[in-house]
């Protein structure tokens, strides 16, 4: 099946499809740190989570530090904790502009993302009833990883020129990097730009959208499509400049009212969402997750480009008694629809 045609269908298939990644390690016995840095590791956790659940496609494991680290920021891994930027590399008041011009566009496969690569590549063999995505970070999101979190958004009111600089280097390298996945078999990227859903709708236009349809217009096709994610409280408020970016599908975080935004959303593109990865697959009990997915669920069907999904990606300690539950949910409301 052509990728526009799964996500013309998506939303009928009535499956849920999260943002599951992380929990593999302990589905298979391993660590953290083993899944982001073992190529065979995290392909074996990528395989075992499709066979495991029904969900609507697989996704590579989510770590949103890989291309900051590939450009030579600080990264922080421990065994059992999501690896973590600390510092910055860039300064806008030591570096300005000129040294953002001077920042080096790492090749792909620096770091640990040939290791992922390689892990996308190993999975998509052995994965043949499902899509799998890759999971990338977003061009703004990225760059504020680069320069630390806070300054990206102050940045962006007072160091205008500072802020593109950066932004066209890490627009060039996610380019690069989503089209080493498309050529490595996959069917897709997840780009997650959390960070824009800080930004007004103006600033997001301006910083982030313009950057992710870059990206989009460079891979997306027929056969390869861009799922958009972004889990800020502001995005109600940016809908037409998120629709603006081209993305095949998105994907809303639980910090916003969900039936909101498919209100404004496009009903001929599909919309996935929200239950909290904290709140209910975390910290939630099986019987709280079913009733939690069951209500949102039984809200949004009626919404004919409503997905099922995790608000973002699943923490690595999440009980699997809890994502059990929250499927089954999904397919105890769908089937009692159809009798």
């Amino acid at each position: 099946m052509k990728m526009s045609e799964f996500v013309r269908t998506l939303p009928k298939l009535h499956k849920a499809m999260p943002i599951l990644s992380f929990p593999s390690a302990s589905l298979i016995g391993k660590s953290v740190y083993d899944l982001t840095h073992d190529a065979a590791v995290q392909a074996e956790g990528i395989v075992r989570v499709a066979q495991e659940v029904n969900s609507a496609a697989a996704v590579t494991v989510m770590d949103l530090s890989l291309e900051a680290e590939a450009f030579g920021a600080t990264v922080v891994a421990s065994e059992h904790e999501v690896p973590t930027v600390v510092g910055a590399l860039l300064s806008a008041e030591e570096d300005g502009v000129e040294g953002a011009d001077a920042l080096a566009v790492p090749a792909v496969g620096a770091g640990r993302t040939g290791v992922f690569l390689d892990a996308a590549a190993l999975a998509k063999k052995k994965i043949v009833e499902k899509p799998l995505f890759a999971g990338i970070i977003g061009p703004f999101s990225l760059a504020g990883r680069l320069m630390d979190v806070s300054e990206a958004l102050v940045n962006c009111l007072c160091e205008e020129d500072f802020v593109h600089a950066v932004l066209k280097k890490t627009t060039a390298f996610l380019t690069s990097y989503a089209k080493a996945y498309k050529d490595a078999g996959l069917d897709g990227i997840l780009l997650a730009e959390p960070l824009a859903g800080l930004l007004s709708p103006e600033l997001e236009a301006e910083f982030s959208g313009q950057y992710v349809k870059e990206i989009v217009d460079a891979v997306q096709d027929d056969d390869f499509v861009v799922i958009y994610h972004n889990c800020g409280p502001n995005t109600p408020l940016m809908v037409d400049s998120l629709v603006e970016n081209g993305a095949a599908v998105y994907h809303f975080g639980d910090a916003v009212d969900l039936v909101l935004l498919l209100e404004k959303m496009p009903r001929d593109i599909p919309v996935c969402g929200n239950i909290s990865p904290s709140a209910e697959f975390l910290n939630g009990t099986p019987e709280s997750i079913y009733a939690a997915t069951r209500e949102l669920v039984e809200t949004c069907k009626g919404y004919e480009n409503f997905v099922l999904s995790s608000g973002c990606d699943i923490p690595p300690a999440a009980p699997w008694e809890n994502i059990r539950a929250f499927f089954k949910a999904c397919e105890d409301v769908y089937r009692e629809c159809e009798l």
